[in-house]
């Protein structure tokens, strides 16, 4: 679950009212309030911590904050695939360095793809890239993979086509999910639980779904039973 707050009181109070909760997703604005503090105290409660702060930098910087966030106890760490091989590879280097100094399992690392809330036609105007979105993010894939890189994130709608090319343990996290009937906000490329599970996913990214709900705990375990519902059928 995304800890998608601006500080670490009203996260912290958030990931306590979800008694089933194991994995949170520390991002940029919770992290620019709250600093390491938040990810230490999180761990402290048996959370399990995934630092999303997308490093996109040069080789040198990029390998210095993974690993720095690795010393953190954070189990997956982002950073952007477009920062190209040689920023990831110093990335990955430094992770592992800064688990092994810390004395804890190597994170696993986490490229960005392209953001969920790209939708095809807007990617090709702004940005001027002419390979389509669904060409791109495999490039990007590929590019991590040969890297070293230990995952990617995607959106629900790229996992197929990528879990196809790239097996297992190699990591597919998605965000830009929305369970029946939520709305999408932000996000363009989004799929169910269950239908991105069912794709092939690694693990699934939820926020406000859940977050932003009147009751989070409950929509926390609609989208658990989603997915346990699914299983059973299959």
């Amino acid at each position: 679950m995304a800890l998608d707050r601006p500080d670490a009181a009203s996260a912290l109070a958030l990931a306590a009212a979800i008694p089933d909760l194991r994995w949170v997703k520390v991002g940029l604005e919770l992290f620019s309030a709250a600093g390491p503090d938040v990810v230490s105290r999180l761990r402290e409660r048996g959370l399990r911590v995934f630092l999303d702060l997308k490093f996109h930098d040069i080789p040198a910087t990029m390998a210095g904050a993974c690993r720095s966030a690795a010393r953190l106890g954070a189990e997956l760490i982002t950073v952007h695939a477009c920062a190209g091989t040689e920023a990831l590879v110093a990335a990955q280097a430094g992770a592992e360095g800064g688990a092994l100094a810390a004395g804890l399992s190597a994170p696993t690392l986490l490229a960005v793809t392209v953001l969920t809330s790209w939708d095809p036609q807007r990617f090709a105007r702004e940005l001027a890239i002419e390979e389509a979105l669904q060409d791109y993010v495999p490039r990007l894939a590929r590019l991590s993979a040969a890297a070293g890189i230990g995952g990617c994130v995607c959106s629900p709608l790229e996992v197929a086509a990528l879990r196809a090319a790239q097996p297992a343990p190699f990591a597919l996290v998605t965000p830009g999910i929305r369970p029946a009937g939520a709305e999408r906000g932000d996000q363009q490329r989004v799929l169910t639980p269950a239908q991105a599970m069912a794709a092939g996913a690694s693990q699934l990214v939820i926020g406000r779904p859940i977050s932003a709900a009147a009751d989070p705990a409950a929509a926390f375990a609609a989208c658990c039973q989603d997915l346990t519902s699914t299983q059973a059928l299959a």
